[in-house]
């Protein structure tokens, strides 16, 4: 696949399109960029044009150097399937991305078909108390990369998974940020911003994996809870990054959910 570049909300977004049929787009976690999802996204491009971008600060999208919220990432999602002439899409995110993915639905509920929120947090609150020692941990760690990978890895895959796969652990090597993007992006997740998940209006799909070591499958079902109408689906075995342990576990999920009847 080829990286396209489109400008859209003052931004040059960089993203990767693939497949065929109804747009979903995929936002990345904190730690990766749109590359997290390339196993998915072989796994879904048969239903689907999978439409995988980076955020502000991430991989080859290019952002000026000023401060932002999860409000200005909606709104370069909003912007992006503007530019890329999509009315309605659905919408996948990933941790962070989650939270980016709830924010779209709340500011720009005409753009979002389906929502599916993946081993993420809920919009509002500050993620740190919700594992602290590992927060921490992951902060020092990032100062150290890449000599640190597989370390920052083990909050993000079982370790059987590690053993097995440790390449997984590249997902963070490609994407090293600069201490002022990375300080940027650290500072978004500790403001933490009013929203009513109640006012969610797209149906939507809560993942979680049973072996998430980074955002607890209890916290995250308790936002399934929080969205009306929300389904929940625990993920037996998978760890925070279920599209690169299991992306055909997840796309399945996935494409049910999407072409089942209202």
């Amino acid at each position: 696949m080829t990286v396209e570049i489109v400008s859209a909300n003052g931004l040059e977004i960089a993203f990767e399109r693939t497949g065929e049929g109804p747009p979903l787009f995929l936002l990345h976690g904190a730690e990766g960029d749109h590359t997290m999802f390339a196993a998915l996204a072989e796994q879904l491009s048969a239903d689907f044009t999978i439409i995988a971008c980076d955020q502000r600060d991430s991989g080859q999208t290019r952002n000026p150097d000023v401060e932002y919220g999860f409000g200005e990432l909606a709104d370069d999602v909003a912007a992006l399937i503007s530019a890329l002439d999509y009315n309605k899409v659905h919408l996948l995110g990933q941790s962070f991305g989650g939270v980016v993915a709830q924010s779209v639905a709340l500011r720009h509920p005409d753009r979002i078909d389906r929502l599916i929120l993946s081993s993420t947090f809920k919009l509002g609150i500050n993620p740190l108390p919700l594992n602290p020692d590992a927060f921490a941990s992951l902060a020092a760690l990032r100062q150290e990369l890449p000599s640190s990978l597989m370390e920052i890895a083990a909050y993000f895959f079982p370790p059987s998974f590690l053993t097995q796969f440790p390449s997984a652990a590249d997902v963070f090597a490609g994407a090293q940020r600069t201490p002022e993007q990375a300080a940027r992006r650290a500072r978004i997740g500790a403001k933490p911003i009013n929203a009513n998940l109640a006012e969610i209006s797209a149906p939507t799909l809560v993942l979680a994996g049973s072996a998430d070591a980074l955002i607890s499958p209890q916290h995250t079902r308790s936002l399934a809870e929080d969205i009306p109408g929300a389904q929940f689906q625990l993920l037996e075995g998978v760890g925070h990054i279920g599209p690169i342990q299991a992306p055909e576990t997840v796309a399945k999920v996935v494409t049910d959910f999407l072409q089942s009847a209202e």
